[in-house]
């Protein structure tokens, strides 16, 4: 059984504060937003790694992280990647797709085109542990893996937006070429491309609104 230590952060929070600092990250994240123009402006290692220990701290079923962040700077490796998932994506955009998915994003203006995946200078590709290797070649168990990985995209993604950069959440499916040209063992599976970077001077977004506050939550 693992030890426990005293845990003392946020005690002496008090209510004034606590409604403060909710105020101030509420502004924070409604500026946030996703974009698909990329500068190509460099972005420091060192900030790229203090937000994905961020990541590394969301909590995870049972404590087992089963997560890998694989940082795709090299512009090679993202070509590669682009010319894969453009692949996948005029599949999808031409034979898989649903009437019902290209209606709803039909506003957005997406299409199998991804240029983003070269011009932004970072590609990072989050992969799910789906089990982990013991010995004699025997699989361990993980738990709840697509919750822990999730929620610790969301951090990433807002610690990113923290530190003033830009993201952009890429799903082309399937990814499994991701295995093959990252070189990711078989118990990982692709789980979401995260482009970052900052956004490029013309930069425009969708001009959306977010549905009201009590269309989705319920006190009780």
């Amino acid at each position: 059984m693992n030890a426990f230590r005293p845990y003392t952060e946020h005690l002496s929070v008090d209510d004034a504060e606590s409604l403060q600092r909710s105020n101030e990250f509420l502004n924070c994240m409604q500026r946030r937003r996703t974009v698909r123009d990329f500068a190509d402006r460099p972005v420091a290692s060192s900030v790229v790694d203090n937000c994905l220990k961020v990541a590394m701290s969301a909590p995870s079923g049972a404590n087992q992280q089963p997560w890998t962040f694989v940082v795709v700077e090299d512009g090679e490796i993202r070509s590669k990647i682009r010319e894969a998932a453009e692949e996948e994506e005029r599949q999808f955009y031409q034979q898989r797709a649903p009437q019902e998915w290209l209606n709803a994003v039909a506003p957005f203006g997406t299409d199998a085109s991804k240029p983003f995946l070269e011009t932004a200078p970072v590609v990072i590709a989050i992969f799910a542990q789906t089990w982990k290797p013991l010995a004699d070649n025997q699989r361990g168990k993980h738990y709840y893996v697509n919750e822990s990985v999730g929620i610790a995209t969301g951090f990433l993604i807002t610690a990113l937006h923290q530190a003033g950069l830009s993201t952009l959440t890429h799903t082309p499916s399937p990814m499994n070429f991701l295995n093959t040209i990252l070189g990711r063992p078989e118990n990982e599976r692709p789980f979401l491309l995260l482009i970052a970077g900052y956004p490029a001077t013309n930069c425009q977004v969708p001009d959306i609104k977010k549905r009201p506050f009590d269309s989705v939550v319920v006190r009780l």
